[in-house]
């Protein structure tokens, strides 16, 4: 299963492994990917995997969530087209295949280096302090739209194959979900809550050939209670019925894959990255946190067939990365399997398993010190195979 090839609209991708987007903090001041970024990206297209998901790129100067957050736009243009042309060589001589490639569009919002929030969230602002100043208005939610279609248009151009419309993770739009309380045309009523997400979706399809994929990395539960959080209950149990609404109009505004996440980093990072080892002690076992991501994407694969899923939390298994990927795709949980962490670790691990040379002991240890990292202000990336990352680490704990 995880080396068939599946069609979605008119794009083949060659085998089930998706690299998700995983963000590095290293771009150059104005969003142009610096040598480091590059380095990345050209080991993602040596890795074999059909489709790599670029990390979060802000459509706005204001909605960047770091100095060095990537940023695509009419002036370094040439530099991102010359990027994907690259990898597309190296993954044509190096793999023989054509990487599908997607690049994410997001608004970092409550994490942007000054907060725009959607509502006051007292759970989140016990981690980070925002006060009323920092609610966006309506009138600037307004000018989003507008935005999103611009970059999808200069992604379409650099030559992306399809661009997502985040909403995950706490950043604007996901907040949005949740914000029962705020009064005007953005909070209160489902309707409000899902607008300027959808109206976005829609002003991105508008601006886009019918042939550029238009998806979507969701946290379909944020895990956090209600009336805080969206997708649960007031108990913090998972209540799909906005969720499966939500996802439903989604695909009727030609939404194509979905890329399944939970929760929330910055306030419950065990739920979308669970733990194995590290200073963090999380609330549940891992075991708890892998068995949710199974459930929702087995609900929403049920109840949407047509919608091409991609399963997350893999690269916590490790020894049994390759096993439980296949187990997966073969019960019909997921569609593609996404590899965020381990990608940082052992970029190679897709071809090293084709070889039969998987080394599990090259694999990721799920101890978050690539998001440490970035938390820390610093580049990101490995910090226990990679000796730059390393160092940069050990400087961070000093």
């Amino acid at each position: 299963m995880l080396s068939s090839s599946i069609c979605i609209g008119t794009h083949t991708l060659a085998n089930r492994v998706v690299f998700q987007p995983m963000e590095g903090c290293d771009c150059r001041e104005d969003g142009t990917p610096s040598e480091l970024t590059v380095e990345k990206y050209r080991k993602a297209a040596k890795s074999g995997a059909s489709l790599i998901w670029f990390e979060a790129n802000a459509v706005c100067p204001e909605g960047r969530t770091n100095p060095r957050q990537m940023m695509l736009t009419e002036d370094n243009l040439p530099a991102f087209r010359a990027l994907l042309e690259d990898m597309r060589r190296i993954a044509a001589e190096e793999c023989g295949i054509r990487p599908v490639m997607i690049l994410q569009l997001t608004h970092s919002g409550r994490q942007s280096i000054v907060p725009m929030i959607a509502y006051r969230h007292p759970l989140y602002e016990e981690r980070r302090p925002a006060g009323d100043e920092h609610i966006v208005t309506d009138e600037y939610l307004d000018t989003l739209p507008e935005k999103y279609a611009a970059s999808a248009r200069l992604a379409v151009e650099a030559g992306f194959d399809g661009v997502d419309v985040k909403s995950c993770h706490g950043y604007l739009f996901q907040e949005l979900l949740s914000a029962f309380s705020r009064p005007g045309r953005y909070g209160g009523s489902f309707e409000n809550r899902t607008r300027l997400y959808l109206d976005c979706f829609r002003a991105v399809r508008k601006a886009v050939p019918e042939t550029v994929l238009l998806t979507s990395r969701l946290s379909v539960s944020d895990m956090v209670p209600k009336p805080w959080g969206f997708g649960t209950t007031e108990a913090n149990e998972l209540d799909l019925n906005e969720p499966d609404r939500l996802i439903g109009a989604l695909v009727d505004e030609g939404m194509q894959i979905l890329n399944v996440t939970v929760g929330n980093p910055y306030y419950n990072p065990h739920v979308n990255r669970p733990y194995r080892k590290g200073g963090y002690q999380p609330p549940e076992p891992a075991e708890a946190g892998l068995a949710r991501f199974e459930t929702i994407e087995r609900h929403v694969k049920e109840r949407f067939p047509s919608l091409t899923v991609i399963g997350s939390g893999l690269s916590y298994y490790r020894e049994e990365l390759i096993e439980q990927s296949e187990r997966q795709l073969r019960e019909g949980i997921c569609d593609l399997v996404g590899y965020g962490r381990v990608q940082l670790a052992y970029p190679t691990f897709y071809r090293d398993h084709l070889d039969g040379k998987f080394d599990p002991k090259k694999c990721c240890l799920a101890c978050s010190k690539c998001t440490l990292l970035m938390r820390g202000g610093r580049v990101s990336g490995c910090a226990v195979f990679c000796e730059y990352y390393r160092n940069l680490y050990k400087e961070l704990e000093s």
